[in-house]
Parts: structure tokens; sequence; C-alpha cells
């Protein structure tokens, strides 16, 4: 029997919100309707579409379909249920029933029942129980987990909760919530992955449990910003720092420190703080953007100043380059 993609029927992908594949459902039903539809496929198209949205609509369907679209497909395309399988959810939401149900296809009602799987709704067929006919290593969860760039920089430990999937007794998959203390690393960079071997759902069988992988999200920082390992910060200089050259305090994650201003700098110059970025085997560096900032008022003796240096570099043309 051939597995049939239910999120490729949709358009969606696998992460998709309920409220997306509802307007997706809801846009390709109108596409292929066959009442307005002139496309040569739209029954067969309708029917896909309709039993595709019967299943990632519902949340308990969708994670069974996920668990066995993950696990049960084999290298050809091909699908077999596990031994014993059948589903906690069944018909009767929604407004399909049991007769509904068997226009859908037969990879549909192997999976949630009907006329032609043969799997009686009390049990498995046989008296088998789920766990000892079949194994099956535990589905790995992903979570999400926000952090300010200090705990970051520093390394932190933070209460992490997700959502795990167990099969019970009769093979039934069921959620259930999981919270766990996890020590985070210094020098963690956004969109890294931390796994947590055995953390995720148990396995069936006796099978080994999958991992848990975390995705760390930096959150935004009034001051900094991060692009791989390196922190950038931009420092304002008034004109005659940048002219003159000057030290400036300048901030860092982890403490402040005295930068030297080159004399004759730019607004847009980046000075490098070797190994002041995030930490790890081979340390960032902190990046120092100078913005060269003008006094809102100026007084009547700097004004002075301005015509008479304006007067002896009046060669000087910065937009030269411009053509203008």
């Amino acid at each position: 029997m051939d597995f049939k993609d239910y999120y490729a029927v949709l358009g969606v992908s696998e992460s998709a919100s309920p409220e997306e594949i509802k307007k997706s459902y809801r846009k390709l039903a109108r596409k292929y309707h066959p009442d307005v539809s002139k496309e040569k496929n739209a029954d067969s198209q309708f029917k896909d579409l309709g039993e595709a949205y019967e299943v990632l609509k519902d949340p308990e369907k969708r994670t069974e379909y996920d668990q066995l679209r993950k696990y049960n497909v084999r290298e050809d395309g091909s699908f077999q249920p596990p031994p014993g399988w059948q589903s906690a959810s069944g018909f009767g939401r929604g407004g399909y029933t049991e007769a509904d149900a068997r226009q859908f296809s037969e990879f549909f009602e192997e999976i949630f029942g009907g006329g032609r799987g043969g799997y009686s709704s009390q049990g498995f067929r046989g008296g088998h129980d789920f766990r000892q006919s079949n194994r099956m290593r535990g589905e790995d969860v992903h979570a999400r987990l926000a952090l300010f760039l200090e705990e970051v920089f520093h390394g932190c430990e933070k209460q992490v909760s997700f959502m795990v999937h167990e099969a019970d007794d009769r093979g039934r998959i069921v959620s259930r919530s999981k919270h766990l203390k996890v020590k985070i690393p210094a020098g963690m960079r956004d969109g890294q992955h931390l796994r947590l071997k055995g953390q995720g759902s148990p396995g069936v069988g006796g099978s080994e449990a999958g991992d848990l992988l975390i995705e760390v999200e930096l959150a935004p920082h009034p001051l900094f910003s991060v692009e791989g390992r390196d922190v950038m910060v931009t420092v304002p200089v008034t004109p005659w720092e940048a002219a003159l050259g000057a030290s400036v305090t300048v901030p860092t994650v982890g403490s402040k420190v005295s930068v030297k201003v080159p004399k004759g700098s730019s607004s847009g110059r980046k000075l490098r703080l070797k190994g002041k970025g995030l930490p790890g085997k081979y340390p960032g560096d902190q990046i120092v953007i100078l913005q060269i900032v003008m006094p809102e008022h100026h007084s009547d003796a700097a004004a002075t100043l301005y015509e008479k240096l304006a007067e002896a570099e009046k060669q000087f043309n910065p937009r030269s380059k411009l053509h203008v």
C-alpha cells in the first residue's frame, strides 16, 4: 500500500498551524469542487483534499499520522502499519461518519479504522499487547528556548516544558507534558540546537527513547546584535574625537573596555575587539561600529570654529565619488 502525504495534498509544511491548514483546504476545495471546477481530475482531487483535511485538522489524528509517517514509511514509498495498530481517534469528528469514511482511500481506513481494516474497536486482533508485538524507537521532540544575550554569554540553567507522545497498553498514542531542567552551555548561538539523549518520547516495546532537541532563540538586545559568534555594538563619538583620535569607554557583554578611536575615523568604521564575542572553542570578536554624532545645539564659539574649519578644508569634497 502506498503512503499518502497529506501535507503535500494540502500544500502545507509539516509544521503548519491549524489556521494555515484550514486556509489552504478552503482555497483548494473551492478550486477542485466538482460543481465548479474545470480541472480534469477535480473529483479525485476534491476527495483527497477532504481526506487530508479530516486527518490534519484533528490534533489526535494528526499526532497518530505523524508518528506513523515518521517510522513506518519504507524506502520505496510503501506503507504498512505496525502489528496490532489501532487508532485512538477513530471517526465521528468534524461531521464525518464511518459511512463517509468509506469514500476515503484504503490508506485512510488502514490507519483510522473502517470497513476494510478488520480491527476491532475494542482492542487488537488476536489479543496481542502492542508494546510486546511492536518495537519502535521513541520520536525526537523539538522545543524552542528564548534566551537573553547575557544568559548565552555566561551559560545558565533553564526549565523547559514540552509534550511527548507515547503508546498505552492498547497501542493508542497519547500525549503528556514533560518538564526538564536544562543546563545551557556558554556560547550557544541563535538557531543552534542542543541535543539531550533519551529525553524525547518513550520508545515502544523496550526500544530506546527519542531525543530532545532544543533550539536556542536569542532575544533582541537594546545595545548588541549578534552575527555568528561576533557581537556588534554601535558606539557614538563626537566629530572632534573622530578627527583627532580619542580613547572611549565601550560596553561589552561581560564588562567595559577602553578603546582607542584612530585619528581621522569616519562614521561606520569598524574596530575589532579580539575574543570579546561569544565564548567557545573559537571565541568570537566584538565589532565596534563608530557613529559620529553632532551636538543638537552649538555655542557661538563652536559655530565660529566650524566656519574656520570649513574655510581651511574647502578643497575637501566628500561627494566627489558621486560625480556631482
